[in-house]
């Protein structure tokens, strides 16, 4: 007899995909999730929410599998064809869709529509939501099954899944440590509407007080992002709208037309990695497993990779939360979550240092990486898939 029934804790992006994936493989899943959505007053809105996700074709791929992205497609996005990083004027490395034979390179969608396009599925696949107001209390945990409590309430699975975060608090209550560090600087998003046509390229420069990015959302709306000491961005939250745009003019390369300030926010910068995966019959997706410097906008893309790669590790399987299943799929994604993590910290830690020896090798860099062609393109591929072939 098959052992497949699913709790999924956290319906944030990654967990409500968990959800549906594991779902359409034959699991019965239940969603433990604190705040509760309605995917389509979500999707109704006219509000643009100031979290916004580049997706690459990877997840663009599993969204579709799972029949979130034609809502998306329906709703808000932008998909984007070019990708640009520079440090100063002429030393830049240009990514473009047509060098790889491809319509685009992801899309820019707000975060609470990709929530909402999964748990639009939830109904079809017959996944229960549970909202639960109380913290999770305490773990009991058996040969056969997991058993969660939530002061009087408590929750039976074969697998739980802890989807609820870097701050997860299934994982910390499995007795699952972690490894990481804050980063010296905090990050501030601007929600801008710009007067401009449709724009196709997102752009990052690295600048001594750290990167500025430009994320081009669905027109007329942009998302600009900020890397900065946290005395200076705690600063800017203070300031009005008109105010906040001039700080914007000074730091920012011109951007396409005139805007306005709707909206920001500030959080703080975090690397963590879980030092395992799994624990019993609990497992570890998304942030909860690892949160990655936001530079390149990977986190959610790693996440859609776990989900992957565990429901494959999962399918069919007899008994979902066997240890030794959930031990391969820890095989399978650490590495190469690992190796994005080490690769977004030697970009961050790399651009931060004005060091003169190091600002020439910088620039060579870049100039040789845009002229490299074959190997731009592998890169190009990698980000864009998270293969490395």
């Amino acid at each position: 007899m098959m052992k497949n029934k699913v709790i999924v804790v956290g319906g944030g992006m990654v967990g409500a995909a968990t959800a549906v994936k594991l779902a359409k493989q034959g699991c019965q899943v239940k969603v433990i999730e604190h705040r509760v959505i309605n995917p389509v007053a979500v999707l109704a809105s006219t509000k643009v929410d100031i979290r916004v996700s580049a997706i690459n074709r990877f997840s663009e791929h599993l969204l579709d599998e799972l029949g979130a992205m034609p809502i998306l497609k329906a709703h808000r996005h932008a998909p984007y064809q070019q990708l640009e990083a520079f440090e100063r004027s002429g030393d830049n490395l240009l990514f473009d869709c047509h060098d790889i034979n491809t319509t685009h390179l992801g899309h820019l969608i707000e975060n609470n529509l990709i929530q909402a396009s999964i748990w639009q599925q939830f109904a079809e696949h017959n996944i229960e939501v549970i909202e639960i107001t109380q913290p999770l209390s305490k773990i009991e945990e058996t040969d056969q099954y997991v058993t969660l409590h939530y002061g009087e309430q408590q929750f039976s699975a074969d697998l739980v899944v802890a989807a609820d975060g870097g701050q997860s608090l299934l994982r910390k209550k499995a007795g699952i440590g972690v490894t990481g560090w804050q980063y010296g600087q905090h990050c501030m998003g601007v929600l801008i509407k710009l007067d401009a046509p449709q724009q196709v390229k997102t752009w990052q420069q690295f600048k001594p007080s750290g990167p500025v990015a430009f994320l081009p959302m669905q027109a007329p709306y942009a998302n600009l992002i900020c890397y900065h000491d946290a005395k200076q961005l705690k600063q800017w939250q203070q300031l009005s709208a008109v105010e906040l745009k001039q700080q914007i003019l000074k730091h920012f390369p011109p951007l396409a037309g005139d805007f306005d300030v709707i909206d920001h926010a500030v959080f703080p910068l975090a690397r963590q990695h879980a030092n395992s995966y799994s624990h019993g019959r609990i497992v570890l997706v998304g942030d909860a497993a690892h949160t990655i410097n936001p530079l390149a906008g990977q986190g959610v893309n790693l996440g859609f990779q776990d989900v992957v790669a565990l429901a494959k590790i999962l399918h069919n399987c007899n008994d979902v939360g066997a240890k030794i299943q959930l031990k391969h799929y820890e095989q399978t994604r650490r590495k190469a979550n690992l190796l994005m993590m080490s690769m977004m910290d030697a970009c961050y830690f790399g651009f931060s240092n004005q060091v003169a020896p190091l600002k020439w090798a910088r620039s060579q860099f870049l100039k040789m990486a845009n002229d490299s062609g074959f190997l731009k393109n592998q890169l190009l591929k990698y980000a864009i898939s998270g293969q490395l072939n």
